[in-house]
Formats: C-alpha cells, sequence, structure tokens
C-alpha cells in the first residue's frame, strides 16, 4: 500500500495505491480509516478495487457500516471507480444521494476525486 498525498486548501488527502483488497469487512474499514487519521490525513481517496465487492451489494449492509464510520469520524472519503457496472437500483440511488450529501462520494476519476476536495 502506498499513501500518495494530496494537499487542497489546507488540507491533507491520503491518495491510497494498492493493488491488493484493503477493506473488506466493516472492521477493516476502522482500523484502515484510524491509520489513515493517525497519520494527520483528514480526507481519503480510494479505489473501488481495494474494496470488498460485497460493499456494492447493499443487502450486506457492509457499505452502510464502513461509510457510517467516517460519517460520524468526519473524514472525508471519496471513491474512484466505473459504477455503471452496477446495475441494482438500490446501488445507484445510494450513490446519487452520497454523491448529494458530500461527505462521501463515488467518481470516475482522480480529477474529479480532487475537484471535489477543493469545494
Amino acid at each position: 500500500m502506498i499513501i500518495k498525498s494530496h494537499t487542497i486548501n489546507d488540507i491533507k488527502i491520503a491518495e491510497v495505491i494498492s493493488d491488493e483488497m484493503l477493506i473488506q469487512s466493516p472492521e477493516d474499514g476502522l482500523d484502515f480509516m484510524g491509520n489513515i487519521y493517525y497519520q494527520g490525513y483528514d480526507k481519503v481517496i480510494l479505489y473501488e478495487k481495494n474494496l470488498n465487492p460485497e460493499f456494492f451489494d447493499l443487502k450486506t449492509k457492509i457499505a452502510g457500516e464502513i461509510l457510517q464510520k467516517f460519517s460520524n469520524y468526519r473524514i472525508g472519503l471519496v471513491i474512484i471507480g466505473n459504477f455503471s457496472k452496477y446495475e441494482s437500483k438500490s446501488i445507484k440511488e445510494f450513490i446519487f444521494e452520497s454523491n448529494k450529501m458530500k461527505h462521501v462520494n463515488f467518481v470516475e476519476t482522480l480529477e474529479k476525486a480532487l475537484v471535489n476536495f477543493s469545494n
């Protein structure tokens, strides 16, 4: 795992780069978030491939539990990926609603993630 640091408006952003699945469970999400926070980052950019695929099956409740932890601790999160492949109406609505709230966002590119944090 490599953490590439970005700073926008004095906000430290961790772009996490890894070929491995980093978060498989809500517990992994909490450990991951604590690690990032301990290193002094305010926001996190993760890639879709670093999340358990079950994250995108809302019936498992993994997404809700993980994202609730990020919200509770006020650590912004952007997940980069191709979300058009998910055909479930519920995940599409979940992504839409998350993007409206601005604390957890789902975008297609790093550029969009960084723009998200600059607003």
